[in-house]
């Protein structure tokens, strides 16, 4: 065990010591990889969109257990969780006049416990709530996300009211994190169940990702078309990549921590 440590430790040290255009380069790689390991071990790809979700409402479980075990709401970002409330109530809005299935079950119990939390933040642990640090404008992502709902939505039959909700909620869900990357960027210390609920959230960000990109690889392309014309289909995969890679760095250094045996995980500047 301690030999392979000794060899993360070396390969995440010589990871650091590359440039940033090498580092990319290892992180496309390692993405592309990942990609073809899923692409052959999972059957049904649609089931990664549900396993994405899944992981997203453990990492809020996960919050949840930091709330009720230690009192207290230090590192987290209010704002964060105000962001998902609200892209998730967008989304169930839309997956009821539009199509309910399984993601609408899933996305209802993570709205849910998202709320929770944000009840408590805001009122029973108030006092622990660090809000100099949480000073992301939420309107910096409110605006621009809601700005390019109108412009560029899907071109379905759907009805038009319905079809910007549906770009707004796919545009909120990528930026949504920011103000919780903020939090952690302002102490650079980042608690272990508060790196576990973003580790999930990369987690399940990657696996959203992955789904859409094998999606069009099986379809040969054909679900770009199903998604709508224009610039809508790029949008959306460029929304999963833009999510992916906003997380991929604290993932790394959230890897290295746990294999480091470091309980409380210590940020670098620049990181997030």
């Amino acid at each position: 065990m301690r030999a392979q440590k000794k060899t993360i430790q070396a390969v995440a040290t010589w990871v650091r010591r590359q440039p940033p255009k090498v580092k990319a380069f290892l992180a496309v790689v390692s993405g592309m990889t990942a990609l073809v390991f899923l692409r052959f071990i999972v059957n049904d790809h649609d089931n990664l969109f549900v396993a994405a979700e899944a992981v997203h409402a453990i990492g809020v479980s996960v919050l949840i257990y930091k709330l009720m075990k230690e009192k207290t709401c230090a590192g987290l970002s209010l704002k964060s969780q105000e962001l998902t409330a609200i892209f998730l109530a967008v989304r169930l809005y839309c997956s009821f006049v539009m199509e309910y299935d399984i993601h609408t079950l899933l996305d209802t119990t993570t709205l849910g416990t998202t709320l929770w939390v944000i009840y408590m933040i805001r009122f029973k642990l108030r006092s622990s709530y660090m809000e100099d640090k949480d000073n992301f404008a939420i309107y910096y992502v409110l605006v621009p996300c809601a700005v390019l709902a109108l412009a560029i939505h899907p071109s379905t039959s759907h009805n038009i009211l319905n079809r910007i909700f549906w770009a707004l909620c796919v545009y909120l869900e990528a930026v949504s994190v920011l103000p919780q990357l903020r939090v952690m960027q302002n102490t650079k210390i980042v608690e272990p169940f508060t790196a576990h609920y973003v580790f999930a959230l990369g987690v399940a960000r990657f696996l959203s990702c992955a789904h859409w990109v094998l999606q069009v690889l099986d379809t040969r392309g054909r679900l770009l078309t199903a998604l709508g014309y224009g610039l809508w289909p790029s949008m959306v995969l460029l929304s999963e990549i833009v999510q992916t890679f906003i997380l991929a760095d604290f993932c790394y250094y959230y890897v290295k921590s746990i294999f480091g045996g470091q309980l409380v995980l210590r940020l670098p500047s620049g990181v997030v």
